[in-house]
């Protein structure tokens, strides 16, 4: 699924192109993805522009003139955007139509996003309220995760992955931080030092950097909203990789399943 870089990756193709445009309509041909789409959204961003777009975790947000639209891309959800009219094709759920013949496309095959409406301040919607710091942001650091994790026997993955605790570290990411950090996944947040936490904190961040930077990453069906692929799959060290030989060791990686996720890391290097 989209994971932080792959929406921040989004964000900055459409909002280049969607910010200050007046939204001429909505138009839905699903009532449904994750959960209803609002009814009155039409009535509602009728006539409004675009005054900020902004990603928080996962989620995208449009801040419009009455209004705020909140988007998350779910498992395949995709965002573009062109300037002719282009008939839609299956999947291709909604549309927002700007009054210059821009229009911005949501394509979701397995239906799993989500599309909501709010009128008051959009970081205390349900949706978004109780997340975590931004790992990207100021309020991030390895003290932080350090002081979050006392007497927490979950392992440290699912730890670095809990929204609540730090947004938008999903899968890929977590298991590349903890192999460039030295930390074996399974172990007890609980157990994990403040040194290693601050390591942590600073791999984190750097793995996601990265990530922006190349675009995100390509598994299956990710593509930015130029259509482009993610290329930071070929810099992936272990996530993808499990029984071939580690990088910096030579030995085999294992594979194990861990919070019903697919979890690679060397038994050599991290501990």
């Amino acid at each position: 699924m989209p994971e932080l870089p792959e929406v921040e990756t989004t964000l900055k193709g459409i909002e280049k192109i969607i910010l200050n445009k007046k939204i001429h309509s909505f138009v839905s041909r699903e009532k449904k993805l994750r959960w209803l789409i609002p009814a009155n959204i039409n009535k509602l961003v009728k006539g409004n522009k675009i005054n900020n777009a902004f990603r928080r975790g996962k989620y995208i947000i449009f801040q419009l003139d009455k209004c705020a639209l909140i988007i998350h891309l779910g498992m395949s959800g995709k965002l573009r955007v062109f300037n002719k009219k282009v008939s839609p094709k299956k999947h291709e759920h909604w549309d927002l139509n700007f009054s210059d013949n821009w229009t911005l496309r949501y394509t979701d095959i397995r239906k799993f996003g989500v599309l909501d409406l709010t009128t008051k301040n959009p970081l205390k919607h349900r949706l978004l309220k109780d997340l975590g710091p931004e790992p990207l942001g100021n309020n991030f650091n390895g003290l932080y995760l350090f002081k979050k994790s006392r007497k927490k026997t979950v392992a440290v993955k699912q730890f670095i992955m809990n929204a609540k605790i730090v947004v938008g570290v999903g899968n890929i990411y977590a298991n590349e931080a903890l192999f460039k950090a030295g930390i074996r996944p399974t172990k007890q947040a609980g157990k994990v030092s403040k040194n290693q936490f601050e390591v942590l904190a600073l791999k984190i961040v750097d793995v996601l950097n990265e990530a922006i930077a190349e675009g995100g990453t390509t598994l299956k069906d990710y593509s930015n909203a130029e259509e482009a692929p993610g290329y930071f799959k070929k810099k992936l060290e272990v996530y993808g990789r499990g029984k071939l030989e580690c990088f910096t060791c030579k030995k085999k990686l294992k594979e194990i399943r861990l919070g019903n996720r697919s979890t690679i890391y060397c038994a050599n290097c991290q501990s």
